[in-house]
């Protein structure tokens, strides 16, 4: 297994788990100089678990279902497969799907609206390494 360097642990990027184009072109909008947004529906394509702890936060849209991506799976396989304390910020979602989202451990939730005004919040909070 590599090791990621110090170099990569300090890229400030998170993950977008959204198959919504709008809302990923307004947070790329958003993005404050230094970031990076890295989209997918598939984690592991991303690399093992060292490769999400790279990433600073994500970002999960729970209106996001396909036949190859539910958004509760993701979760799980965050935090009970891989148990990873890399925080995940949802949005959107019925009252269930935020329930449900709870229970499999996520950490906050929001409207789809307010998710494009908090992205600048979280980057300034998570830019540690200064």
């Amino acid at each position: 297994m590599s090791q990621p360097t110090i170099e990569a642990r300090l890229q400030r990027k998170f993950i977008l788990m959204s198959n919504d184009a709008g809302i990923a072109a307004q947070l790329r909008a958003q993005l404050p100089r230094g970031w990076q947004m890295v989209e997918t529906l598939d984690l592991e394509s991303l690399g093992e678990f060292h490769d999400i702890l790279l990433h600073r936060f994500i970002f999960l849209d729970l209106d996001t279902l396909t036949d190859d991506f539910d958004p509760q799976d993701a979760i799980r396989q965050v935090r009970m497969e891989w148990m990873l304390n890399v925080p995940i910020f949802c949005f959107g979602g019925s009252q269930d799907e935020r329930d449900q989202a709870r229970l499999n451990r996520a950490d906050r939730f929001f409207e789809r609206d307010e998710v494009v005004e908090r992205v600048g919040q979280f980057c300034h909070q998570y830019r540690w390494g200064e």
